[in-house]
């Protein structure tokens, strides 16, 4: 079996990641500079680090009540070990949750373009095609995002996938009986969008960013240790005969 790769090298005792020495990377690079330079073949700049930490700390967690952080505290209340949890967490993270930001991506990388956003947007509505990125269970304004796009306006990263996102959340917001921010998939989507960043790889990039949160949740259930979790039998209604 035969890979090739681009990523790293390991050769006369020494690593090298997209061709930079580890032990440089050690010494001289943040963690984030380096899951950039991991992910996009080069060192990032001042700007695209300083955007890139924010988003990953705009997504580090969003308590117990989503469904990878319950997944994460039922798992490790059976007694599974932190790394069986982690991984039950992230495997709870679907279209709804977690993996929305690679569809606002693909919405947005696909239709950057389109002239007529109501239009589109009443489109979509009328064929039930529901546009990721907007609206939340809990939050009537997601204040991530707002914060989100601040640092991208600063730092030059709010381009026309930005623009576009929040043209689609006017149209939405006029068309919909209810209030639909634009949560933090729909924000990251975008700035990620206009950093230059393909659709396919958002999901891991929002994983990278939730994972301390999900070890954090993991660990509390670990320590608190206060048995195995379950449904109270008041909260299930039995329908069959």
């Amino acid at each position: 079996m035969k890979y090739t790769t681009s990523i790293t090298n390991i050769v006369n005792e020494h690593e090298f990641i997209r061709g930079y020495a580890l032990e440089e990377l050690i010494k001289n690079h943040s963690f984030v500079e380096t899951i950039f330079l991991i992910l996009r073949g080069q060192l990032p700049t001042e700007k695209e680090t300083k955007m890139l930490n924010a988003l990953f700390t705009a997504a580090i967690d969003h308590g117990p009540g989503t469904a990878s952080g319950q997944v994460v505290r039922i798992t490790a209340s059976a007694k599974n070990n932190l790394h069986t949890s982690l991984a039950a967490g992230i495997l709870a993270m679907g279209e709804r949750h977690g993996g929305a930001i690679e569809g606002a991506a693909k919405f947005f990388q696909f239709h950057v373009g389109e002239e007529h956003v109501a239009g589109l947007v009443k489109t979509f509505k009328q064929e039930k095609i529901r546009i990721p990125g907007y609206g939340h269970a809990v939050l009537k304004v997601d204040h991530r995002s707002k914060a989100l796009f601040d640092m991208a306006r600063e730092v030059g990263f709010f381009g026309k996938h930005c623009e576009f996102a929040l043209a689609v959340h006017d149209a939405l917001n006029e068309q919909s009986s209810k209030p639909l921010p634009i949560n933090i998939d729909g924000s990251m989507a975008a700035i990620l969008s206009d950093m230059g960043f393909d659709w396919q790889i958002m999901k891991g990039l929002f994983i990278i960013a939730r994972v301390p949160g999900l070890v954090a949740h993991i660990y509390e259930e670990m320590t608190n240790d206060a048995g195995l979790r379950r449904l109270d039998q008041g909260e299930i209604e039995y329908v069959g005969r």
